[in-house]
């Protein structure tokens, strides 16, 4: 091996290093502004209905945060503190649901029956009855939960003046590409703001129905706390795929803490439910905006949350329909139309 091929490979290894320590620093960044640029659609869009209808653009964005803010705070009013309250004592219940579950269990399978039902409570009740337990230490913690408090008003603030204004920022983005790509910048901004959008209103939709679903779905078959777990499992629905996976075994277990059959009756109302949401919540909402395969979901959301963590996952799909986009756009099509007048050429007779 040469020097010189020595030396580039040694400058390309550095280059590389830095740049995955440069990512590594910028990760938060990264990820603040595509939770900016998510927040900011659907304020541009009642900004673009406003103008239409010859009001300020600022008006129309403003009018949009509010009606989300109010929306999320008359929620929180009528379903935090039952939910809070529900979840207490469900805490409070969990020694006899843990006692009654093993012994189930033992007597269907003949396993050996575990004693975690101190251990298990002592940890759940820890934090339900004394919640200064999850700030602690201030030293550390709370100084990450003002950060983050100040992120988020920053993110929100940034996103509402990116709608009430977004043309100097596409341009902005726009004049850093090549004059004659500059349609297929376009083209790229138009699906992946048309994706992320529908991706916030299925979540939306899908949130307060399958919620709602739940809910009664339990008050039928009769399972106590049945609020605080449509509302656990409305929330983890931003979990692609594993968050109704996890949502459903805290009720089952549940269930099964009463009797066999109460257990086998929520596990068929979560499979109902969901047989609704992924059959026709989802596809009437998303399918046209968020077309990923399953498969795809599933190993995006496991790479996601090893990349970024809980806000990964949180935003897997935004995140992971961005990638198949720009792959899309910048890979396939110009390879497939580069390849298209080759096989025509090809195919056509030649001239006698």
């Amino acid at each position: 091996m040469s020097a010189k091929v020595l030396y580039r490979a040694v400058a390309l290894a550095a280059a590389l290093t830095l740049i995955a320590l440069l990512v590594q620093q910028l990760i938060t960044l990264l990820l603040a502004v595509v939770v900016m640029v998510i927040i900011a659609l659907p304020l541009a869009r009642t900004a673009d209905i406003a103008q239409r209808h010859r009001v300020p653009r600022v008006f129309g964005a403003l009018a949009g945060l509010l009606a989300v803010l109010g929306v999320i705070a008359l929620l929180g009013y009528f379903i935090v503190p039952a939910f809070v309250d529900q979840v207490k004592q469900f805490a409070n219940t969990l020694p006899h649901t843990i006692d009654r579950t093993e012994r189930y269990i033992h007597g269907l399978t003949g396993v050996k029956k575990q004693t975690l039902s101190n251990e298990v409570t002592s940890f759940v009740q820890g934090y339900t009855h004394n919640p200064k337990k999850l700030i602690a230490p201030l030293e550390s913690v709370g100084l990450s939960v003002v950060g983050i408090v100040a992120l988020l008003v920053v993110i929100i603030i940034t996103a509402l003046y990116i709608a009430i204004s977004p043309r100097p920022l596409t341009d902005g983005v726009l004049s850093i590409i090549p004059a004659e790509r500059r349609d297929v910048g376009r083209r790229v901004m138009s699906r992946i703001a048309r994706s992320w959008r529908g991706w916030l209103a299925a979540m939306a939709i899908d949130m307060l129905v399958l919620g709602g679903l739940l809910y009664l779905g339990m008050r039928i078959v009769g399972l106590p706390f049945a609020l605080g777990f449509a509302v656990f499992s409305a929330l983890l629905t931003v979990i692609p795929n594993y968050g109704s996976i996890i949502s459903a075994v805290p009720p089952i277990l549940l269930g099964l803490s009463i009797s066999p059959g109460k257990a086998v009756l929520v596990l068929l109302v979560y499979l109902i439910v969901n047989q609704i949401e992924g059959n026709l919540i989802l596809p009437l909402v998303m399918s046209r905006t968020v077309n990923l395969h399953p498969a795809v979901v599933a190993i995006g959301v496991l790479v996601m949350a090893s990349l970024f963590g809980l806000i990964g996952v949180i935003i897997s799909i935004p995140l992971i329909s961005l990638a198949v986009i720009l792959v899309e756009e910048l890979w396939i099509t110009p390879q497939e139309n580069a390849y298209l007048p080759t096989i025509i050429g090809e195919a056509e007779p030649e001239a006698p």
